[in-house]
């Protein structure tokens, strides 16, 4: 029987080895972790067959009896660790979840959506286009289903009902450093900047992890208003489609070809296809997930009124600029998922000021220049929470910025926040954290479900 040892029982953990388990493969679990929750998955997963060790980090000589066939890592475990350096030496097969994934979907075809930031949104609004279009096409990889979930589906003998007829991916630089051969019939990247270089080590390389995924791409769609992005990538795909909020001369070139905004409208070649305003998110950015969506469908070859259709029904994005409640004439922000800087600073752009901003969590390296620029800008105050309290407030008082408490969590935040909102007559209180939550909560999901938590606590809500 073959044999596959899975690393990491995260939601791609668990994807991968059920999947590989109804393949009929002999499956082993380990997780560097322990706990409870991982404990109740444990249990489960045996009643399945599949094996599981936790609070064991792999190492090279693995932790199983026999040395297994295949091994697959989830996303966030480090490609290069020497466990998995060791065992690509050793002529074992060594693949990311998204990979194998891509190994029992690849008849059907793909859109890859990568970048910094944005890809999230995109990713849902595209999922809800080519969805609103009568397709089959399930958003997986970060949001939705994980994809080997999904290839697990398909298996199963109801799938026959309802083929696929397309897979919406969301990609994280992780996610391609592992996924092999991935090969998208359209490829998107949304934006470029400074992220994960604790993993990546330098911008170089994560430039080139990504641009992997554009590479194996047949379409390449890119965003034209991100100025780093156009400088590294204008000459890496000639053929390329690019967007531009800016109208056509925006576009950086094939002018003809691209998407763009003019008066208010998404123009695809000339044809005006959606209202901007149609789409019910705040910030100028989400006008650029909005043209690049609609690039993808369009090369899809969905028509323009079903696009409109779909953009005016989309709900937007969970812990992205998500308006939690309104509270004595405050609005109540969650952006939980801006766990970098830049990605922060935009969620500031798209707020009305003045803010009271929630900030700080797990510190990542980063420019803070431009973010600490936004605060001084739109903020009246300023509330930290978290293990980068310290580092936040020293950064904050070194450019001349002041008005900081620390709180330490959200329980304490919350209110905090929502009683200085009403001395400086703020209009929103925004959670931004620009860091990621694993000091204090297992997700970004799960840091901002703890803030609507906290909102719903300040007591009876004003109308809104």
């Amino acid at each position: 029987m073959k044999t596959a040892h899975v690393i990491g029982l995260g939601k791609s953990g668990l994807g991968a080895a059920r999947l590989l388990r109804h393949q009929g493969w002999q499956v082993w679990v380990s997780d560097g972790q322990d706990g409870d929750g991982l404990r109740s998955q444990q249990q489960t997963l045996h009643q399945e067959g599949i094996s599981v060790s936790l609070g064991q980090p792999y190492d090279a000589q693995g932790l199983s009896p026999d040395r297994p066939h295949l091994i697959v890592v989830s996303p966030g475990v480090p490609w290069d660790i020497p466990g998995l350096v060791a065992a690509r030496h050793q002529g074992i097969d060594v693949i990311g979840e998204m990979g194998l994934a891509w190994r029992n979907l690849q008849p059907t075809p793909w859109v890859g959506i990568t970048g910094t930031n944005g890809k999230t949104t995109t990713t849902a609004l595209m999922a809800a286009i080519f969805q609103g279009s009568g397709l089959h096409a399930p958003a997986c990889g970060n949001i939705g289903y994980s994809a080997c979930e999904l290839a697990l589906q398909q298996d199963q003998p109801a799938a026959r009902n309802q083929p696929l007829d397309w897979v919406i991916a969301e990609l994280s630089s992780y996610q391609i450093e592992s996924g092999g051969d991935i090969a998208p019939r359209i490829g998107l990247w949304t934006t470029f900047t400074p992220d994960h270089l604790n993993r990546h080590y330098t911008l170089d390389h994560y430039f080139e992890i990504k641009a992997q995924l554009l590479d194996q791409s047949e379409i390449q769609i890119l965003n034209g208003d991100d100025p780093l992005l156009r400088e590294r990538a204008l000459n890496q795909w000639p053929d390329a489609l690019w967007t531009s909020t800016q109208g056509k001369l925006g576009l950086p070139r094939n002018g003809d070809r691209g998407f763009y905004l003019e008066d208010g409208w998404v123009m695809d070649r000339g044809e005006a296809i959606v209202e901007a305003k149609t789409l019910h998110m705040v910030g100028h950015h989400n006008q650029q997930n909005l043209l690049m969506a609609v690039a993808a469908a369009r090369q899809a070859g969905l028509d323009g009124t079903t696009i409109a259709q779909a953009v005016a029904q989309f709900p937007g994005v969970p812990h992205r600029l998500e308006r939690v409640r309104t509270w004595q004439g405050v609005d109540f922000i969650n952006d939980s998922k801006a766990t970098n800087y830049d990605a922060a600073e935009v969620g500031l752009r798209a707020v009305e000021a003045p803010v009271i901003l929630i900030a700080g969590g797990e510190a990542k390296a980063g420019d803070d220049r431009g973010w600490l620029g936004q605060i001084q800008r739109k903020a009246a105050a300023v509330v930290l929470i978290g293990s980068a309290a310290p580092q936040f407030a020293q950064r904050l008082g070194e450019v001349g910025y002041g008005t900081v408490e620390v709180a330490e969590t959200l329980g304490a935040a919350v209110p905090r926040s929502a009683a200085l909102a009403q001395t400086h007559g703020a209009k929103v209180v925004l959670l931004s954290p620009a860091c990621a939550s694993f000091d204090q909560y297992a997700s970004f999901e799960h840091r901002g479900d703890d803030f609507r938590a906290c909102c719903a606590a300040l007591g009876d809500s004003s109308p809104g």
